[in-house]
């Protein structure tokens, strides 16, 4: 039983409810002052989100949780979908309190001569050794532009180099893509960070290491700080470093070890890094990009200046088009969220995106959920479109087949104007699963606000009226 059921007020109750509720109206006109010269930055079409965003600053300083039940006692907003209308919502529950006193998939491309290629046709059988001595048939399915498509019931092992035999003669397999190997980490294994991101051997004779960037980096490491790679599948300390180089002991791996493979994440939460989120690569581009996109996504947001960084050097191409995607990824960027949010506002189009995989890292997955939230109120406030992304439907995309975790993740992005997919063999099939989830989940919920629509998937009791079929809604 809670002991704070929400009960019927008296007078001397309903006079301290209208009071904390001026208080709180109070608050708002202190918080524009505070957020004034922000405020006045931004886009004139973001000016009433801007002015939105602080006030609903101000009332999250305070603890609401006593005054929401006694506002529901009275038949009132409890103010818990106040976000997109803080001033607004304040304000109709003063007007009534007064009332009541009396006053929300692809196939794998093999390069082969064009002559060679030419030769084959419907139902040819094409053998090869692969690389690994086994004996394997591909047979030739169909002849399409600029190709063939080939079929085998068994997996195939090719390389630059492999020979392959069809009806007239031999082929030699071209330069195919380098297949990344990954290093094979395991608890007790010590990984050097270095700033030199060429490749490196992966073979067991030679200790592992990796690339890391930007190599400013390197000069904030010590000895105890965590390290999380892949989105923290595998995770270490740093136990020694120097000028362009660190020594990571992992700590957490899969019982037989975890595979790392390229271009993957690193995360380092406890290390402080006073650097631009624009790199000089970056700056670089820019000019490229404002010529031919229409967005430009920021990553690794962690201040308002990093954005400051970005609208400055877009300015120095003569850019006032781009709309700006701001990724918020780290501890650093959800604590200077309201500041952020206000510096990317100076632009006309604005958004936000939430990167679920990189935010679990470094805030921890058991905070994962509630800093969720915060940034989604945070947003709504602030009167801008949200991203849910990282890792949505990943297994079905990947694999074809969904957790069910996933899936309720998925539902949850109906909250957000938009739902990012990651790449996989079958992401059509994850995109069309995706809008039947949020096709019916949006008759449920609008951004964070409950729709009551009627239901009609359980049986009607006897005694509402004459009989009828059940039905069931998708």
């Amino acid at each position: 039983m809670s002991g704070n059921t929400p009960h019927a007020a008296d007078g001397e109750d309903l006079t301290a409810v209208a009071h904390t509720v001026d208080d709180l109206r109070h608050a708002l006109v202190t918080a524009e002052s505070i957020w004034r010269p922000q405020i006045d930055l931004v886009h004139p079409h973001h000016r009433a989100g801007a002015l939105n965003l602080a006030h609903y600053w101000a009332i999250r300083q305070h603890d609401l949780r006593d005054l929401q039940p006694r506002l529901a006692a009275l038949g009132l907003s409890s103010l818990g979908r106040s976000e997109p209308r803080v001033q607004a919502s304040l304000d109709a529950v003063a007007r009534a309190i007064g009332a009541l006193r009396g006053e929300r998939p692809a196939a794998p491309a093999v390069p082969v001569p064009a002559a060679w290629l030419g030769g084959l046709n419907a139902g040819d059988a094409v053998t090869v050794r692969d690389t690994r001595a086994a004996r394997r048939t591909l047979a030739v399915e169909s002849v399409q532009p600029g190709g063939v498509l080939a079929r085998t019931d068994r997996t195939v092992y090719l390389a630059t180099g492999s020979v392959l035999r069809g009806p007239h003669g031999p082929a030699v397999v071209g330069l195919l893509p380098p297949v990344p190997a990954g290093l094979l980490l395991r608890s007790g294994d010590v990984l050097t960070l270095t700033a030199d991101c060429a490749p490196a051997p992966t073979d067991a004779d030679r200790p592992p290491r990796i690339g890391c960037t930007p190599p400013e980096v390197f000069a904030h490491l010590e000895a105890g700080q965590r390290v999380h790679l892949d989105d923290g599948k595998i995770s270490g300390v740093i136990v020694g470093y120097g000028p362009d180089r660190a020594e990571v002991r992992i700590t957490r791996s899969a019982e037989r070890g975890t595979r790392l493979r390229e271009a993957k994440g690193i995360n380092l939460p406890d290390t402080h890094l006073p650097l631009s989120a624009l790199a000089a690569a970056d700056r670089e581009h820019l000019r490229f990009v404002a010529e031919h996109a229409d967005i430009v996504q920021m990553s690794f947001v962690r201040s308002a200046r990093d954005v400051d960084d970005l609208l400055q050097a877009l300015d120095e191409c003569g850019d006032d088009r781009l709309g700006l995607i701001v990724k918020i990824e780290s501890v650093q960027g959800f604590v200077n969220l309201p500041e952020i949010l206000l510096a990317a506002m100076r632009r006309p189009h604005a958004s936000v995106m939430i990167a679920c995989g990189d935010l679990a890292v470094e805030c921890g997955y058991e905070r994962l959920a509630e800093v969720q939230e915060e940034i989604l109120w945070l947003c709504e406030a602030a009167h801008l479109p949200v991203i849910w992304a990282t890792q949505v439907l990943d297994q079905l995309a990947r694999r074809g087949l969904p957790s069910r975790a996933e899936i309720t993740d998925a539902a949850m992005g109906v909250r957000a104007e938009c739902v990012m997919l990651n790449k996989g063999p079958h992401v059509t099939e994850a995109v069309d699963i995706l809008s039947d989830i949020l096709t019916r989940m949006s008759g449920h919920q609008h951004k964070k606000t409950p729709l009551l629509r009627p239901l009609r998937s359980w049986r009607r009791h006897p005694a509402a009226g004459s009989p009828r079929e059940r039905t069931t809604e998708p």
